[in-house]
């Protein structure tokens, strides 16, 4: 039996939140996910390298990813958590992912599929937060954007819920 079964529940939650958020624009909310010194590396390839960090900072990752994906329909997808515990308030773990983005501005699409490379750390307050994110691809496909029903182009751009 996992004597970690709680806070391998808060971990997906986490991940679960931060996918939601990212989707629904809700920037103040999804950077409360993060430790203030995150790490962002994105690795060009399908196994995480010594790739130097894209971005460090809580912060600063969450204003490149807002002023990057603001004003595109995304839907992103996390599966098949693999999570290992390396101390009492740290863990790490592996997540395939799926994410699909339209950018509304020039009216292209991609979808990519890969992974999720991440350290976790619990805070003081006993909340879990990503401390390093590192982000591998397997594939990227340019795709044809299309709304339910096949319609083409979207019938009206998304708009980010208010409040």
């Amino acid at each position: 039996m996992d004597d970690r079964i709680s806070d391998r529940t808060a971990i997906q939650e986490l991940k679960a939140s931060y996918f939601r958020f990212l989707d629904t624009k809700q920037w103040d909310q999804w950077r409360q996910l993060f430790t203030d010194d995150l790490v962002f590396t994105n690795d060009d390839s399908a196994l995480p390298t010594d790739a130097a960090p894209m971005v460090t900072g809580g912060d600063a990752f969450v204003a490149m990813v807002s002023s990057a994906l603001g004003t595109s329909v995304t839907v992103h997808q996390g599966h098949m958590p693999e999570i290992t515990f390396v101390g009492a308030d740290e863990a790490r773990g592996i997540w395939a992912m799926f994410d699909w983005v339209h950018d509304i501005d020039s009216e292209s699409s991609m979808q990519g599929f890969g992974h999720y490379h991440e350290r976790y750390v619990r805070g003081d307050d006993g909340r879990w937060r990503i401390a390093d994110l590192r982000l591998t691809r397997l594939r990227v496909d340019t795709v044809a954007a299309t709304a339910p029903g096949g319609e083409r182009p979207w019938p009206s751009p998304w708009q980010p819920p208010t409040a």
